[in-house]
This record gives C-alpha cells, sequence and structure tokens, in this order.
C-alpha cells in the first residue's frame, strides 16, 4: 500500500468512526426524545385533573389540595421545560399563598399549553430523527470502502509477513490485550498528573494553598506511577514485525545494526523541561515511520524486545538468506555501521543486490574513538568506487557522527549529524522581535535530542536521493512525548465514551 493511499485510508477510518459516534449521539438524543413524548402523552389528562382539583379547592373542599400537588410533581418529572410546567408550576404556588383565584386564572388556558409543548416535542422528535439519519447514512456508506481499504492494506503486506511471522516468538494470546489495557492506565495517570501540574502552575495563584499543594502532589505521584507502570507494560505489549506489517501495510524500512548498540540506543534523553521515557531508538523509529513501518532483528535470547524497531527473530546459523529477502522487499535500508563481521557482510550484499537509493548509513558518533573512525572509513572505502572521506567528517552527535547516501553510480554522500548553528534573523527591528518570538515559542516546546538532529540529516539526505518525506524532524520530536500525547487521547476517547454510555443508561432508565 501507497503512502498516499495509506493516508486516504486513515482519513476514511478516522470518518467512519466521527460519523458513526455524532449518529449514536443523536440516536441517543432521538430516544431521549421519544421517551419524553411517552411521558408528556398523559398530559391532556393530567392537565384537566389538576383544574378540576383546583376548582374544588376554590369551591371549599381541602382534600383537593392532594391532587393539585399531585399534579404539580408530576408536570415536575415529566413535562418538558415549557409553558404548560410553569403554569401548573406557579398555580401550586398561588394555591399555597392562598391566591386561589390567581391560581385558576394561571391555567384557564392550561388544555391549550399543553399542545404547543406537545407540538413542541414532536418537532424536536422529528429534527432528531432526521439529524440521526443524515449521519448514520454516511457512516453506513463510509464503512464498506473502509473495511475494503483495511482489506487491501493486509494483502499489500501478505508476502512480507509470511517472511518474519516465521520468526514470531510465540506468545500467550492475553498477554497484549492485558498489557495493552495496563498501559492505558499507565497512560492515563501519566497525562491527568500533567494536566494537575500543569493547572496548579498557570492558576496556583488564584487557588487555595492546599489545593495548590495537592494539585502539585497529586500530579506528581500521577506521573511517577504512570511512568513505572508504562517501564514494566510497554515492552510486554510491543508489536512483533508481523503485526506491525499487518497494522501499516506500507513497504518496511529494514534497520540493521550490531547488537552491541542495542545498550546505546535505548538510553532516553531528558532535559528539565520535558519528562520522556521513550529511547532513541524508539525516536528514530518514530522518524523513519514516515517511510514506512521500521522492523529489525532482535537479540537472540533477549527475555524482552526493546522498544524501537518491531523485531522478529532469526536462527544464529541461518539468517543470512533471511536478511536478503528482507533487503528486496523493503523500500529502504538502514544500516548502522560498527564492528561486526555480520554488518559488513550486509554492506557488501546490499551494495551488490540493492539500488544505490535504498541504503543508508549511520556511522558511530562523537564519543567514538578516532582509531575506530579510521578503520571504519577504511573498511567502508574497500566496498565503493570513490573514497567517502569519512574520516575528515567531524559530526557534533554523541550517538550517531554521519548519515551516507549514495547516487545511482555508489557515489557516496556524508552529512554530518549535530545541532543545527542559530540562523541570522531577519532584518528590521519589528521582524527581528516577531521572529525571535516563533523561534523562542517553538524551542520551548520542542526537545533537540541526539535523534532530532539524526531526523533532520537524513530528511535532508533522502531529499537528495529523491526520497521526500518531510515529517521525520518533527516524528522524532513528537515521539519524545508521545506517552503524554496518548495519554491526554486516551482520556478525550475515554471521556466522549463514558459520556455516551452514560446517556445511554439514562435512556433506557439504568444511570
Amino acid at each position: 500500500m501507497s503512502a498516499r493511499l495509506r493516508a486516504f485510508a486513515r482519513l476514511i477510518t478516522v470518518a467512519t468512526l466521527v460519523t458513526a459516534y455524532v449518529a449514536l449521539h443523536l440516536a441517543v438524543t432521538a430516544g431521549t426524545g421519544l421517551r419524553a413524548c411517552d411521558r408528556f402523552g398523559d398530559a391532556p389528562a393530567r392537565a384537566a385533573a389538576f383544574t378540576a382539583a383546583l376548582d374544588r379547592y376554590a369551591a371549599g373542599e381541602a382534600a383537593a389540595r392532594a391532587g393539585i400537588r399531585a399534579g404539580d410533581t408530576w408536570f415536575k418529572e415529566n413535562a418538558p421545560s415549557g409553558a404548560s410546567r410553569s403554569a401548573v408550576s406557579a398555580a401550586t404556588g398561588d394555591v399555597e399563598k392562598g391566591r386561589v383565584s390567581r391560581a385558576r386564572a394561571r391555567v384557564a388556558g392550561l388544555a391549550a399549553e399543553v399542545r404547543r409543548d406537545r407540538a413542541r416535542l414532536d418537532r424536536k422528535l422529528g429534527s432528531s430523527r432526521a439529524a440521526a439519519l443524515y449521519w448514520a447514512v454516511p457512516a453506513a456508506l463510509l464503512l464498506g470502502p473502509a473495511l475494503w481499504l483495511r482489506r487491501r492494506r493486509r494483502s499489500d503486506a501478505t508476502e512480507i509477513i509470511k517472511v518474519v511471522s516465521r520468526f514470531a516468538p510465540p506468545r500467550p494470546w492475553w498477554r497484549r490485550p492485558v498489557f495493552l489495557l495496563a498501559s492505558g492506565v499507565g497512560y492515563v495517570l501519566l497525562a491527568g498528573g500533567v494536566i494537575a501540574g500543569s493547572t496548579a502552575q498557570r492558576r496556583g495563584y488564584t487557588m487555595p494553598p492546599m489545593t495548590m499543594m495537592g494539585l502539585l502532589v497529586g500530579g506528581l505521584a500521577a506521573v511517577g506511577a504512570g511512568i513505572l507502570i508504562l517501564r514494566h507494560t510497554r515492552p510486554r505489549q510491543a508489536r512483533g514485525a508481523a503485526r506491525a506489517l499487518l497494522a501499516d501495510g506500507r513497504q518496511p524500512v529494514l534497520y540493521l545494526r550490531s547488537f552491541t548498540d542495542d545498550d546505546i540506543a535505548a538510553q532516553v534523553d531528558d532535559s528539565s523541561a520535558f519528562v520522556s521515557i521513550h529511547s532513541r531508538e524508539e525516536q528514530l523509529t518514530g522518524a523513519l515511520g514516515a517511510v514506512g513501518p521500521v522492523i529489525t532483528v532482535g537479540k537472540p535470547g533477549e527475555p524482552l524486545p526493546r522498544l524501537g524497531a518491531a523485531r522478529f527473530y532469526l536462527p544464529l546459523d541461518d539468517w543470512q538468506p533471511t536478511v536478503l529477502r528482507l533487503m528486496e522487499l523493503s523500500q529502504l535500508i538502514v544500516l548502522r555501521l560498527g564492528s561486526g563481521d555480520g554488518l559488513w557482510w550486509e554492506v557488501q550484499r546490499a551494495r551488490a543486490t540493492q539500488p544505490a537509493r535504498k541504503l543508508v548509513l549511520l556511522t558511530p558518533g562523537a564519543l567514538s574513538r578516532q582509531a575506530e573512525r579510521l578503520e571504519l572509513a577504511e573498511r567502508l572505502d574497500a566496498h565503493l568506487p570513490t573514497p567517502s572521506r569519512l574520516a575528515e567528517v567531524s559530526g557534533g552527535d554523541p550517538w550517531t557522527g554521519a548519515v551516507i547516501t549514495f547516487d545511482p553510480g555508489w557515489t557516496p554522500r556524508v552529512r554530518p549529524v549535530g545541532p543545527v548553528l542559530r540562523a541570522e534573523l531577519p532584518r528590521g527591528a519589528l521582524v527581528r522581535r516577531g521572529a525571535r518570538a516563533v523561534k523562542t515559542g517553538f524551542v520551548s516546546m520542542t526537545m533537540f535530542t541526539p535523534t532530532h538532529h539524526l531526523a533532520r540529516v537524513i530528511k535532508e539526505a533522502l531529499a537528495g536521493v529523491g526520497v521526500r518525506r518531510r515529517s521525520m524532524a518533527w516524528r522524532a520530536t513528537f515521539a519524545t512525548q508521545a506517552a503524554v500525547w496518548k495519554g491526554f487521547a486516551l482520556v478525550t476517547v475515554l471521556g466522549l465514551l463514558l459520556w455516551l454510555a452514560g446517556r445511554a443508561l439514562r435512556l433506557f432508565g439504568l444511570g
């Protein structure tokens, strides 16, 4: 499935869900209106009984007062907010104050007011039914294309799913649903804690001190509990490669690296302004997700998969044919260079069998020793028709030193990775102030991690070989706070569903 078709499929799916939700909401509204009409059906008889009781009370029958109160109670419980309900309530109040003549004058036109209220209820019910139908028809019409596109997405990934599913480790069927649910609790706690802390920070000066302290302490406790839960549950509910391919439908990005690099890739880059639980590999996977789902070979024997690229596990003595097949089926190969012989075999085979535009090489970062960088440059140049001059490139990023892509003739293009120097502001005082304000606001909301710089350079490198994915850098930035945004989204969705469920329960008399 192409990226555009996938985006269209997601748009259709979202439109189907939104229209279906609105149709359900309007259907519940129509049901509530129907019940109101049914409850008000006895209103003419009740109005006549109330008027008769009032006449008897005016004639001196004290026992008729109970009938007046019963009529007032019935109209309060069953009549809509309108003229008839107001007239009965006002007349009952006049009776309590001894103004019987005024009460009788108020209900002189009660029968006509009941008919008008009934007509208004009928009109409201008719409009609710029509609105529910108007939204239900598009939802039903969109359901067919949404299901077809879902089936198309799954069928397009059939071949590569067959390749990786042979190497999926067996897991109990209940494991992922249970830990998904537990992760949902963690996301809600994390988002709730952030909201509580933000509220205390922004509006604390208007609150009583104990309320502000309660929000701060409760928010910190919720954030801490959410992080602890998510650190335990997320690796246990992570998708395997087959599930990730089935959910996406696009050709994947094959991420190849040495298993010894997993520890540094699992590091979490934090700052004083943000609390992140997402590793560098997760952020890189988020950026490369602009191209396709990211899959990689998992480390044999690891008890839980690392977070980031979706894992599958190959046998140690027969992994090369599968990697070669996945190179053919992938739309991009991202290979992090290192010292392992298996990695250089993969470089050699990618160089020999794949188009040059498919291969992206990542070199070790600034923390690696100069001797290691020189050795790596020599080994790489042995596979290329033109020297890469990699040893002359000095990047400032601690994780990744440079990104290498190739033109059709396999001439390397090396781009160093590191922070971007601040651009000079435009001339003019007003323009300069505006640009500074925009830049300051953007920087305050952005966490420039090593992966952000890497994603920006990969985006530029891919654009140089004709692959344009403008969203890579912001995807990497978004991935630093993905847990918080998931929590906000989950809170919103749960709130909407609970509100609709509550209305439905009240409709059936259960709420």
